[in-house]
């Protein structure tokens, strides 16, 4: 998003606190047990008060995210929420009832097998979607409506758009597409640079 100034880097690699940690620990355990996908999670995160977000940390919004979609699943209520927070503040622990372990399962990958053949071919001129989905989707806003050209061609995988919302793989051709810099930003963009993004077949359209 425009707007918020350059971004600033840190010669040094951060340092997960411990509190980061734990909520790195939990992404991974919701995840391994099936209790949430990729996709579940960042629609989770997508969902926060737009001042909340800006306002927060990274592993908050993360922490958030998880918090929603477990709500949404039925695996945690707003009370328990409420009162494992009260408890942190307190300087007390919950129960240890009230805890519960995941079970974890092995991962499936996110490749699948699909019987069409990709709609797009190496070196052809593509158009992306201008669509405004409202719910979650991997089409990035500041790639809409451009011109680009398909680099590689990686397989079927999962369509986040459709696994977000709890409605399967629906696996749709994932392609590699080089979008000329000035094609994204115009005349704000480094001259003679190109941007690679990596979009599923319903995205594009041929230009």
């Amino acid at each position: 998003m425009h707007g918020f100034g350059p971004v600033e880097r840190s010669p040094d690699p951060p340092t997960l606190v411990r509190w980061e940690s734990i909520v790195r620990a939990i992404q991974l355990d919701t995840r391994a047990a099936g209790v949430m996908n990729v996709d579940e999670f960042r629609y989770g995160i997508e969902r926060m008060d737009p001042v909340h977000y800006l306002a927060s940390p990274y592993f908050e919004h993360w922490l958030d995210g998880i918090s929603r979609v477990l709500v949404e699943k039925g695996r945690i209520t707003e009370a328990e929420l409420e009162a494992r927070a009260a408890s942190l503040v307190a300087g007390t622990e919950p129960p240890t009832a009230a805890k519960e372990a995941f079970k974890a399962v092995p991962p499936a990958g996110f490749r699948r097998d699909v019987e069409r053949s990709p709609q797009f071919q190496i070196g052809g001129r593509v158009r992306t979607s201008t669509a405004s989905p409202a719910g979650h989707t991997r089409m990035a806003r500041y790639a809409r409506g451009k011109f680009g050209t398909v680099h590689a061609w990686h397989g079927a995988y999962v369509f986040p758009d459709s696994s977000a919302h709890g409605l399967g793989d629906d696996p749709q051709h994932l392609y590699s597409v080089r979008f000329a810099a000035a094609e994204l930003w115009g005349e704000s963009a480094e001259a003679g640079t190109s941007v690679y993004i990596d979009l599923w077949e319903p995205y594009l359209q041929t230009a």
